[in-house]
């Protein structure tokens, strides 16, 4: 297919800039590819459209203050993205300057922390803390990283915000979106209702916002994420397939890691990494229920929803969305497609 099957055109009032007052006042599209059936609800509809038989599973990865702002030793300013703390003293990061990046380059932060670039490593660098640690520097210095379509800088409201109440396993430089509409009473309804809910772990990298640039999208290589599947989990998701029960992913992320978990219709725990490209054609394994929000135009997170409800069903969707003027991406609405379709487009 190609990129431009999966592009639309969304009005810039219809992109979040800010969530809304509290967590769950959002609009829910429930969607149903088999029926062809959409419906205009609220968040707080959710509740009645999960049984007891069903499994809900989160992603409970937690946002770190990932974006620094510094200068160089020349005096030309830099903004540094970190991807991924390999050590106390060593990570990997997107680096934007005005001007070229050199080697061996140091960048001062503040008065206690100096980097210095290492090397290239594909898009990203190697960077290196010369004294205190990573977690010791993003504490102090780092900003929460909204994403580049939030046309704003970070607030105070944003480090609530732009975390899910459920946040546990640092390592994210983006936030499971679909996890942010879920308030802690939520989770005691569900308690209440006796709806099954579990978590795994997956590290959302930013390049989760990188755009396809191939016109082919065959020819898209896929960003590396890791995650991991804990054995708890495992013996629910099983639990819930023997008894008829639904797999309800919360998030693309959710859906991503359980798909890449599966082999041979064997479930593998534990801590693993993924690069899994999910598009129209895709044939699901485990996951029968999609939570999300909306996504980008020509992302490969579109795509996945393409793969799930159906290509044509997708654009009627999204097309209902904007004309309802339904807020979209990170901070936005969200969308329940109930069932995958299981005829191709």
């Amino acid at each position: 297919m190609n990129i431009e099957d999966f592009n639309y055109e969304l009005p810039n009032k219809l992109i979040a800039q800010y969530p809304l007052q509290s967590r769950g006042d959002s609009k829910l599209l429930v969607a149903n590819p088999f029926s062809k059936k959409i419906q205009d609800l609220s968040f707080k509809s959710f509740l009645e459209l999960v049984s007891p038989k069903d499994l809900i599973i989160f992603n409970n990865t937690k946002v770190i203050k990932a974006r620094l702002y510094g200068q160089k030793e020349t005096g030309g300013k830099i903004e540094i993205l970190i991807e991924h703390i390999i050590d106390n003293k060593n990570a990997l990061a997107m680096i934007k300057s005005s001007k070229k990046i050199n080697m061996n380059c140091k960048i001062l932060l503040s008065d206690n922390f100096k980097l210095e670039i290492i090397k290239r490593k594909n898009n990203l660098f190697l960077i290196k803390l010369d004294q205190g640690s990573f977690d010791e520097l993003l504490e102090k210095n780092g900003h929460i990283p909204l994403p580049p379509y939030i046309d704003r800088p970070d607030e105070i409201e944003d480090l609530e915000r732009y975390q899910t109440v459920f946040a546990k396993n640092k390592g994210a430089v983006a936030a499971p979106t679909a996890g942010l509409h879920f308030s802690k009473e939520d989770f005691k309804l569900f308690e209440q209702n006796k709806i099954n809910y579990t978590f795994i772990t997956l590290h959302v990298g930013s390049g989760t916002f990188q755009p396809v640039k191939e016109l082919d999208i065959d020819k898209h290589i896929m960003h590396k994420e890791f995650f991991e599947i804990p054995d708890e989990t495992k013996i629910k998701i099983q639990s819930t397939k023997k008894n008829g029960g639904r797999i309800i992913a919360i998030g693309t992320t959710v859906l991503r890691a359980l798909e890449s978990s599966i082999l041979e219709n064997k479930i593998f725990t534990g801590y693993q990494e993924t690069n899994i490209f999910i598009k129209p054609g895709y044939k699901f394994k485990l996951v029968d229920g999609l939570f999300t929000n909306f996504h980008l135009p020509k992302s490969t997170l579109l795509m996945l929803v393409s793969a799930f409800a159906g290509y044509e069903f997708t654009k009627k969707m999204y097309s209902h969305a904007i004309q309802k003027k339904y807020r979209f991406f990170s901070y936005g609405d969200a969308m329940f497609i109930e069932q995958k379709y299981i005829n191709d487009d």
